[in-house]
């Protein structure tokens, strides 16, 4: 009886493990496939490189913090009452001020950002970044909605 238990653990822990390192082995990807873009679409040369990716993977990084703060605040509202619907509107409240705070920090960071790059980078440099980040997130969107839509039809 407890020798079947056994196995079912052990083989569900294995499955979660490799599961979640795939799951961070794609984030990583997506990350490496992110960088290789931004670098041919932007042309940096070597110096601008060395001062640029140090400052943007930082502000990615900030960036990232905020957004998940906010996500994880949600998530906590919603998993004590079960949906945003059980909520007090008291509490919806101090959500909507949490992200007004939230996107207020976010649009800080960002011009934080823009001030330390454009002693590294042109202004044409900058546009083409912001461009070029758009488009990214547009392919990598396309490629998920393929995928996704081939594997239903299968």
């Amino acid at each position: 009886m407890k020798k079947p238990i056994i196995t079912v653990s052990i083989l569900l822990f294995c499955v979660l493990s490799i599961f979640g390192q795939a799951k961070k082995e794609s984030k990583e990807k997506i990350r490496t496939l992110k960088i290789a873009y931004l670098s041919n679409q932007l042309n940096l040369t070597s110096n601008e490189a060395e001062i640029f990716w140090p400052i943007y993977n930082a502000n990615d990084k900030e960036q990232h913090r905020l957004r998940i703060k906010f996500r994880s605040e949600i998530k906590k509202a919603t998993k004590e009452k079960g949906n945003i619907d059980m909520i007090s509107e008291e509490k919806a409240e101090n959500l909507l001020l949490l992200k007004l705070k939230n996107d207020k920090k976010i649009h800080e960071s960002k011009i934080d950002f823009l001030t330390k790059i454009q002693k590294v980078i042109s202004f044409k440099k900058i546009i083409k970044l912001q461009l070029a980040e758009i488009e990214f997130g547009r392919k990598i969107m396309n490629k998920f909605k393929k995928g996704n839509y081939n594997k239903r039809n299968k």
